[in-house]
């Protein structure tokens, strides 16, 4: 076994997006193949109504899909092919935009006027992105849930983990995400597939990502990679590791609750301009030269 090294740490940047909602990007647009095959991941996270409720009005989608995964409050959504729909805390849409979609998502807070959640961007192979648009659509409830004897909890949105299958299915660069929650002071080594890219994003608590030559780490080939041996990582703190087949964490005094999530990269080029992502430049030029016309729905 090789424990992935940390590769790069990253803080999350405050963004303005939609018609005004304030948030935080965790990583996005600028950051090459490091992350393939995903693109985008926010973290919409706030306290203030009038930091979100303007939400994101109309606007198109062509050869991504979109995850959005919601703690707290709840972000009603529409598109132009009738649909609509509440996603509540603890439930995820995942919407594959294929050959093109027009929606809206609109935040609304709780009680005491939180509101919560993430969305990710996974890219679509050039094979795919011209499929028909759809949603899978998933409540809390379907979720399931594992939690280990040292007290460690394992929402598996996406994938296989710990012997459980996630309900989203289906999804181009096969991903597994897991929202994972290590109790105060526990030490935890978590599988990764070797051959995928992997990142972890924590938004609660705090520790520490050990690396490849951490001595208190189990033993690793002599092969592995070697990095720095012990990473800190708090909130809003987005860790990209490098090669390996496991990701061990120490929690610190207050634990942490992170999302660990791992892809297959699609090795693809990659023209993007805003919620459209294509293969090529020509391609791209095509797709809003189809919004203009009004052609751009299949």
């Amino acid at each position: 076994m090789s424990i992935r090294p940390v590769k790069r740490l990253l803080k999350a940047q405050s963004a303005l997006e939609g018609a005004g909602v304030r948030l935080d990007r965790a990583f996005g647009f600028e950051t090459g193949s490091d992350f393939d095959p995903f693109l985008l991941l926010d973290d919409f996270r706030n306290e203030r109504p009038e930091d979100y409720l303007a939400g994101f009005p109309w606007h198109p989608h062509r050869g991504i899909e979109t995850v959005t995964y919601v703690l707290a409050g709840s972000v009603e959504h529409g598109d132009s092919l009738g649909n609509r729909g509440i996603i509540s805390p603890g439930d995820i849409q995942w919407m594959t935009a294929g050959s093109g979609i027009i929606h809206q998502e609109m935040p609304k807070g709780d009680v005491a006027g939180r509101m919560h959640g993430f969305q990710l961007w996974a890219n679509l192979p050039s094979s795919l992105k011209m499929t028909s648009p759809r949603y899978q659509e998933v409540k809390r409830s379907d979720v399931p849930v594992v939690t280990d004897d040292d007290g460690t909890r394992v929402r598996i949105v996406c994938g296989d983990f710990w012997g459980q299958k996630g309900p989203v299915d289906g999804i181009a660069a096969e991903p597994v995400y897991l929202d994972v929650s290590v109790p105060p002071g526990k030490r935890k080594s978590l599988p990764v597939e070797t051959k995928r890219h992997a990142f972890a994003y924590v938004f609660a608590g705090g520790g520490s990502f050990s690396g490849a030559s951490d001595p208190r780490a189990v033993p690793t080939q002599s092969s592995a990679p070697v990095g720095s041996p012990v990473t800190e990582a708090d909130n809003r703190s987005l860790i990209l590791f490098d090669r390996g087949d496991r990701v061990t964490v120490q929690a610190g005094d207050h634990g942490i609750r992170f999302l660990l999530i791992s892809g297959k990269p699609l090795q693809e080029p990659v023209a993007w301009l805003g919620p459209v992502v294509m293969n090529t430049q020509a391609e791209l030029r095509q797709a809003f030269e189809e919004l203009e016309r009004g052609t751009f729905l299949k």
